[in-house]
C-alpha cells in the first residue's frame, strides 16, 4: 500500500484539500504516461488543449460529445491522473452517481459543489466563502462534470453565481 504524500501536509488543515491531495503522484504519473500513449488522435486534441489551458491558467468551458464507447470516460482519467500528478487538485463530478463512479474521486454533481435538489433561476449553490468546500474549489486546477447535459441549466447557473462570489470575478458584460 502506497504512503500518503505528506509534502502538502502544511497546506492540509481542511480534509477536502487533504482528500484531493492524497494521491500517490509517481503512481499517477506512470499512469498518465500509459494512458497518454493510447489516446486517440481525436481524443489527444481534447487532451493536449485542455493540459495547455490548465498549464497557462488559461480557464474555460470545453463540452466534448459522443455516443458511449467513445472513450470520453478514459479522457477524464487521463486528465486527471496528468493533473494530479503534479500535486494540483482534480474535481470530478458527474450528473448521476452510477457515471460518478468511473471517475477517480468522483462525486455527483449535487453533492460536491451544495447544488440544491430544488433549484431555481434565482439559485446559488450552498457553499459559503472561507468554508473547506470554498478552498477546495478556490485552489482546483480542473473541474471536469461528466453528462452534464443530463442536468437542468439552472444548476450551471446556480455553480457559476456561486463560482463567480468565490472568486470575486465580475464580469462587465453580465447581463448583456
Amino acid at each position: 500500500m502506497p504512503l500518503p504524500n505528506f509534502d502538502d501536509a502544511v497546506r492540509c488543515d481542511n480534509r477536502l484539500l487533504w482528500d484531493e491531495l492524497d494521491y500517490d503522484r509517481d503512481a499517477l504519473l506512470k499512469e498518465s504516461q500509459t494512458m497518454e500513449r493510447q489516446l486517440t488522435d481525436e481524443q489527444k486534441v481534447v487532451y493536449e488543449t485542455v493540459v495547455n489551458d490548465v498549464d497557462h491558467q488559461k480557464g474555460g468551458l470545453y463540452f466534448v460529445y459522443g455516443y458511449g464507447g467513445t472513450g470520453k470516460t478514459f479522457v477524464w482519467r487521463a486528465l486527471s491522473a496528468k493533473i494530479r500528478s503534479r500535486g494540483d487538485i482534480v474535481i470530478n463530478v458527474a450528473s448521476s452517481g452510477i457515471a460518478s463512479l468511473l471517475l477517480p474521486g468522483g462525486r455527483t454533481a449535487h453533492s460536491r459543489f451544495a447544488i440544491p435538489i430544488t433549484v431555481t433561476e434565482d439559485s446559488t449553490c450552498n457553499i459559503t466563502q472561507g468554508s473547506n468546500l470554498a478552498e477546495l474549489i478556490i485552489q482546483c486546477k480542473l473541474i471536469i462534470w461528466d453528462e452534464a447535459p443530463m442536468m437542468h441549466k439552472h444548476c450551471f447557473k446556480a455553480l457559476d453565481r456561486t463560482l463567480r462570489d468565490l472568486l470575486r470575478f465580475t464580469d462587465q458584460n453580465a447581463g448583456n
